[in-house]
């Protein structure tokens, strides 16, 4: 399964690419499609600012009493100056295309931290102690109400430069990752299935937004975003 980095290197290379696997990638991943838009968009705006026309060398106008003559550059420089034009001006456009596109997806940071921590994949019945599951939750203000589940892992986690609280709840479908994510905000749900990780990213109204997901293929995506809304109604917010 291709994941987004690797479906972005790809498209670089060929923005027109119309292989299986990248048009799979895209119908999934509404980030990356966003992504092929906007590359698109540039290599349109890059071929039409490399067709810049060269003007051609034009007679001076016959001089009249009382009238200057303006001298013209010589054809070499006019070539010149429409080159370093048309050079100037696809910088620009790439220079806003990159600015407008991120980095990295949220969904693929999301799976590179989970790879971080295997240890937080295993099915138990034992939850984490109550004093150390609140220490990780104190700091981005919420507690859990009791229909969450069973929260087996908890820590404060690094991720995109904020501390994070990420959780293991066990449920029917076994071990489930949640990331709160409250300097992250989404317009959307934003479903993803990459590289072993299936799960969504969904909005938290004032407090940017949740992710959720499984390890492995065999909880389906309907499942997950079900699980999500459970958690998401299960946090009580204390400021």
């Amino acid at each position: 399964m291709m994941d987004c980095a690797t479906y972005r290197r790809t498209l670089m290379a060929d923005p027109h690419d119309q292989a299986a696997a990248l048009n799979e990638h895209r119908e999934r991943c509404p980030e990356c499609n966003l992504y092929t838009e906007r590359l698109l968009k540039f290599e349109a705006k890059l071929e039409r600012a490399l067709r810049v026309p060269v003007a051609e060398q034009t007679k001076p106008a016959a001089a009249s009493p009382g009238r200057v003559v303006p001298l013209h550059a010589p054809p070499s420089r006019r070539r010149w100056l429409a080159m370093a034009a048309s050079f100037l001006v696809a910088a620009l456009v790439a220079g806003g295309l990159w600015l407008s596109v991120p980095s990295s997806s949220l969904a693929a940071d999301v799976v590179a931290h989970m790879r971080e921590e295997p240890q937080a994949w295993r099915r138990t019945d034992v939850p984490v102690p109550d004093s150390a599951l609140s220490g990780v939750l104190d700091e981005s203000h919420l507690r859990l109400a009791d229909g969450a589940g069973i929260v087996s892992y908890a820590n404060s986690c690094g991720f995109r430069g904020h501390q994070v609280p990420h959780l293991v709840i066990q449920t029917a479908s076994g071990p489930v990752t949640v990331m709160v994510l409250v300097h992250e905000v989404v317009n959307k749900t934003q479903p993803f299935d990459e590289q072993g990780y299936r799960g969504v990213i969904v909005p938290v109204a004032g407090h940017g937004s949740l992710a959720v997901l499984t390890h492995g293929s065999t909880t389906d995506i309907k499942t997950i975003e079900r699980i999500a809304a459970r958690v998401q109604e299960s946090i009580v917010w204390t400021s």
